[in-house]
């Protein structure tokens, strides 16, 4: 016991990153598939795309939603500086997440579908740029003076915001597009390896401008990478990274479906381990660390442990049966069409 209070504030930081990484995958390929949509033509095409969601947008909502719980939770203090350092781009995101979801819902009872769908091609765009935004505000480092946020409501809106917000809007293109490579067929298929590969290439590029400016102003996680043991630690992940995107070129060339999108998953993995281990053990760069924003009592954080292991298999395991059941191919008519 006397371990598992030292170590719980650790424990829940791996455990709300690991909610954060499945919430880019699986959000990501969603809004992905939403911002490829703006720029199809055909209508039928567009309800296709769509089509191919339904089983997940309101998984990937709920999963939103216990992740803003479990960092309420944990992490009080990050929760409200982020709040207030955040509050444009978090309230534009919820519009954006309520425009795709009346979407969805209208879009195939409506005598005018092209509307429902710009409307679910927007708000998918909206929602991307939010995020993108915000993580992009939450790597720069946000004013501080203590515990206190000091900054503006646009403090968020800088260069290297709008660089991320970029990398954000790529990475979820190709995730997108790779999902679409293995669940459709015929011109959106194709059309869909052309989306991939030039996001796959712009996503590499910006990728590579992030690590070296988030290096270059963080000083602490600049040592990080001249000496060892951090050394082995911080790059080896952004080597799997290159590895991740080499064997996805592969698996791309050599035609495969599934592989592609796999390989990119690994990708996203890797790219967001590393930074995270380089900030570790800051939560907020160079200002609040995981423990100053944890709650005082380890015993309300083992408290919520015991009931996040029960409760995480069973959310898994329902939603991994969904997929299986929902798995295939989707046409005009739905799946298995």
């Amino acid at each position: 016991m006397a371990w598992l209070d030292a170590h719980v504030v650790d424990i829940w930081f791996l455990i709300i990153g690991f909610f954060v990484l499945y919430y880019v995958v699986a959000d990501g390929l969603d809004l992905g598939v939403g911002i490829m949509a703006l720029v199809t033509q055909d209508e039928e095409q567009r309800g296709i795309m769509m089509s191919s969601l339904q089983s997940m947008w309101q998984d990937n909502q709920a999963w939103l939603v216990v992740l803003g719980g479990m960092l309420f939770g944990a992490f009080p203090l990050f929760y409200s500086i982020a709040l207030s350092a955040f509050y444009v781009p978090f309230i534009v995101m919820l519009f954006g997440l309520i425009f795709r979801g009346v979407a969805f819902e209208f879009r195939d009872h409506a005598n005018s579908p092209a509307l429902w769908s710009l409307s679910f091609g927007l708000g998918s765009l909206v929602t991307a740029l939010s995020q993108g935004f915000i993580l992009g505000g939450i790597f720069y480092g946000i004013p501080m003076d203590g515990q206190t946020f000091t900054g503006t409501i646009w403090s968020w809106f800088h260069p290297y915001s709008f660089l991320f917000t970029l990398g954000v809007i790529s990475g979820y293109i190709m995730l997108g597009a790779n999902y679409l490579i293995l669940k459709t067929g015929g011109d959106i298929q194709r059309r869909s390896m052309r989306y991939s590969t030039a996001a796959a290439g712009a996503t590499l590029l910006i990728s590579l401008a992030i690590y070296v400016w988030t290096i270059a102003r963080h000083p602490y996680m600049a040592r990080k990478w001249l000496a060892m043991p951090d050394l082995a630690y911080v790059a080896i992940f952004p080597l799997l990274a290159l590895f991740a995107f080499a064997m996805y070129w592969r698996s791309f060339r050599r035609g495969a479906e599934l592989a592609p999108l796999i390989w990119n998953i690994i990708l996203v993995f890797c790219s967001f381990a590393g930074i995270s281990i380089g900030f570790y053990p800051y939560i907020i760069p160079n200002t609040v660390t995981i423990q100053g924003a944890a709650v005082s009592s380890p015993r309300t954080l083992i408290f919520m442990l015991a009931m996040i292991v029960i409760l995480l298999p069973v959310i898994l395991a329902y939603i991994s049966y969904k997929h299986w059941i929902f798995r295939g191919k989707v046409g005009s008519g739905g799946y298995g069409d």
